[in-house]
C-alpha cells in the first residue's frame, strides 16, 4: 500500500529537466534540502495566519515546492556523484524538520494536545523505516498516510478550515502507517538470509562510494608538507662539481686568487706555504744566515 508515493517515479521524471539544469550550475544537494525546509516553514506561516479560503493556494504551492526539493536533493546527489553520509543525515533531518514545521502551522487552529499528538505520530513511520534500514532491510516508504498524504491534508485544512478533523486523520493515519511499515519490515527480516545479505552488500557498496567521494573532495584541498629532519647518516651528499677539487691542505679557500707577494721584502722561506705568504720581522740571526748564504 504505497498511496500517493506510487506517483514518485512519474513526478521525478517531470523534474528531470530541472535536475539537469541544477547539475549544470553545480548547485549543492544540501542547498535543496534547506530550501525544502524553508518552503515548509512558509506553508506553516500561511496556514496559521492567512484566512481559510485564501490560505489554500500559497499552502499548496509551498508544499509542492517542499516535495519537489525533497525529491531533487537525493536525485541530484546521485546524478553528480556527491552522495555522502553527511548528506544522507542532513536529508533525513530536513524531512523531519519540514514535517514538524507544517504541523506547527495548526497551533493557532487546534488544541495543543492534538497538534502534539499529530506531530509525534507523523514522525513514527520514518523512524520505523530507518530502524528497518539499520537492520539491513530495504527502505520502506509510502502510505496510507505518508509524507505526500500529510501535505495534501494540510492543503485541505487550509481550504476548508477543518483543522481539528485533519489533525485527527494525520495522527491516526500516521500511526497506522507506522504499524504497516513495521509489519512489512519484520517480514522482510524474516526472509532467507540471502535477501538480507544482498541488501547489506548493496549498502556496503553505497558506503564505499560515499567514502570514495569524500576522499576525492578532501584530496582537492592543498596539502602543506613539512620536511622532516634527516640524520647525518641519511643526509645526501651534494653532487660532485665539474671544477677540479681543491688541495687537501689545511689552508682556507678563497673565491679569488691571492695577490702576488711583494718580492722586494725579505721573506722567510719557512713561512711560504699553500699560496699564502706570512711575513714577520726577521731576527738578526736570520738576517745573518741569509747574508752568509749569499757570499
Amino acid at each position: 500500500m504505497n498511496g500517493l508515493y506510487a506517483l514518485k517515479p512519474w513526478y521525478a521524471d517531470r523534474l528531470s529537466g530541472l535536475r539537469r539544469a541544477l547539475a549544470a550550475r553545480q548547485v549543492s544537494p544540501d542547498t535543496l534540502t534547506a530550501a525544502g525546509v524553508v518552503c515548509a516553514a512558509g506553508a506553516a506561516a500561511a496556514l496559521a495566519w492567512l484566512p481559510t479560503p485564501s490560505a489554500a493556494l500559497p499552502v499548496a504551492v509551498l508544499l509542492a515546492g517542499r516535495l519537489a526539493f525533497a525529491n531533487l536533493d537525493g536525485a541530484l546527489a546521485r546524478d553528480t556523484g556527491r552522495t555522502t553520509r553527511r548528506g544522507a543525515l542532513l536529508n533525513e533531518l530536513g524531512d523531519r524538520a519540514a514535517d514538524l514545521l507544517v504541523i506547527a502551522g495548526f497551533l493557532p487552529l487546534a488544541p495543543l494536545w492534538l497538534v502534539a499528538a499529530a506531530a509525534f505520530a507523523a514522525t513514527l513511520p520514518s523512524w520505523v523505516s530507518l530502524a528497518g534500514a539499520a537492520a539491513c532491510a530495504p527502505r520502506r516508504n509510502g502510505g496510507p498516510v505518508g509524507k505526500t498524504e500529510r501535505c495534501l491534508l494540510a492543503v485541505v485544512a487550509a481550504a476548508s478550515g477543518w483543522a481539528i478533523p485533519v489533525l485527527a486523520v494525520v495522527a491516526a493515519g500516521s500511526a497506522v502507517t507506522a504499524v504497516v511499515r513495521a509489519v512489512w519490515v519484520w517480514r522482510a527480516l524474516g526472509k532467507p538470509e540471502t535477501a538480507v545479505a544482498a541488501v547489506a552488500i548493496e549498502r556496503a557498496a553505497t558506503t564505499e562510494r560515499d567514502m570514495a567521494t569524500e576522499r576525492a573532495v578532501a584530496s582537492e584541498k592543498p596539502v602543506v608538507r613539512v620536511a622532516e629532519p634527516t640524520s647525518p647518516a641519511t643526509r645526501r651528499r651534494p653532487p660532485p662539481s665539474s671544477s677540479p677539487s681543491p688541495s687537501r691542505s689545511s689552508s682556507p679557500r678563497f673565491s679569488s686568487p691571492p695577490s702576488e707577494p711583494d718580492r722586494s721584502l725579505p721573506l722567510d722561506p719557512g713561512e711560504v706555504s699553500g699560496g699564502i705568504t706570512h711575513t714577520r720581522p726577521q731576527s738578526p740571526v736570520d738576517r745573518g744566515t741569509q747574508l752568509r748564504g749569499t757570499r
